[in-house]
């Protein structure tokens, strides 16, 4: 059965239309992106168009693709217009808005199965200059994608502290969504060795969800493991990956709620992979522990009086009776009936008459 990764970069499924890649500064994600772009185009099943905002052509494809555009593959390399700073961007760009260069891209795409893939949410949010419009738009895209079916897909790469990408994970936006987040190898070996909580299957799942989600949400954690003192830095080509499918259906057809898990990339092994397979993250595996129960040596050993009991000696022990054992419990064999004993003094006005005998009632 194919992990969740593979089967978001290989086999796209047809009710998953958002994926959200989510890189910060300890790790990025354009590995996955870049394997995804090329993927599309060598299936050549759906047209894939690529709005290059931030990263040039050649961060997604290789230079003789990027140059010469096939059929399914489109891109439009915006990384020298920048608001504010290009006055000269050319007639056509002049009279349309971003926006409106954006959608109507899209939808001159001929009829078929469609890839819209933006490698920087952040610098369109920086150029349109406002969440809402931002939100509008990457809704637009959505609905066009829905509307070509099949294997359709929005692609977007967004950063750990953007503004927006609270919007793009919730449910109105869209009910199913693909979230896949990069993390650093550091993480993982600092959780094994301060908090003795390796990845599953070597931990409990619940306690490891428990303490790794809080702690890779405080992004700066990361950042301390790997630019700290001690740190690995950021030149490491292995990561981990944490897999967030919420929604639609699984290969069985049978719906799916929410699905969570961690895989590794390593371009040596030609990206998706187990944790264990990882070069950096192989001690977790094969590391035994440093103390072993049955060699702890025994406290009651080389003692000059004798803490054992022999048989007979627990025998007379349990025939002690324990003078607390039953206190505050009664007898089944004697009732106890509860009664008032109260002696009469001197002083005491007893009279059997009744005092209101007077009275007409």
């Amino acid at each position: 059965m194919p992990s969740l990764l593979s089967s978001a970069i290989a086999l796209p499924a047809r009710n998953q239309q958002l994926l959200v890649f989510q890189s910060s500064s300890s790790q990025s994600c354009l590995p996955i992106l870049r394997d995804i772009v090329q993927k599309a185009v060598e299936r050549a099943r759906e047209t894939t168009v690529l709005f290059c905002l931030l990263y040039p052509p050649s961060s997604f494809l290789d230079s003789r693709a990027a140059r010469t555009q096939t059929d399914n593959i489109s891109v439009v390399d915006r990384t020298m217009h920048v608001p504010d700073y290009v006055d000269d961007i050319g007639d056509d760009e002049s009279a349309t808005s971003l926006t409106d260069a954006i959608l109507d891209k899209v939808r001159s795409v001929p009829t078929g199965p469609l890839n819209v893939v933006i490698d920087s949410v952040d610098t369109l949010l920086s150029d349109l200059g406002s969440i809402s419009g931002t939100t509008r738009i990457l809704s637009e895209l959505l609905t066009v994608v829905r509307a070509r079916g099949g294997t359709s897909r929005l692609i977007l790469h967004v950063l750990a502290s953007s503004t927006i990408l609270p919007i793009l994970t919730q449910t109105h936006l869209s009910p199913s969504l693909t979230h896949v987040i990069a993390h650093p190898t550091a993480l993982l070996t600092h959780l094994s060795s301060a908090y003795l909580t390796p990845p599953p299957p070597l931990s409990a799942p619940e306690k490891f969800w428990g303490i790794f989600i809080p702690i890779s949400e405080r992004h700066w954690e990361s950042e301390k493991l790997v630019f700290g003192t001690g740190g690995e830095g950021g030149g490491l080509q292995e990561f981990v990956a944490e897999v967030i499918v919420r929604g639609g259906a699984d290969g069985s057809g049978r719906r799916r709620g929410l699905e969570r898990t961690l895989e590794g990339w390593s371009p040596s092994l030609g990206g998706p992979c187990e944790l264990r397979e990882l070069e950096v993250l192989k001690p977790l595996w094969t590391n035994k522990p440093t103390t072993d129960v049955q060699d702890a040596p025994d406290p009651t050993q080389n003692l000059s009086f004798n803490l054992n009991l022999t048989p007979q000696q627990q025998r007379a022990r349990a025939q002690v009776p324990l003078p607390y054992a039953h206190e505050g419990k009664t007898s089944e064999q004697t009732p106890n009936f509860a009664a008032i004993l109260y002696d009469p003094d001197s002083a005491d006005d007893i009279d059997d008459d009744d005092p209101d005998e007077d009275l007409d009632i």
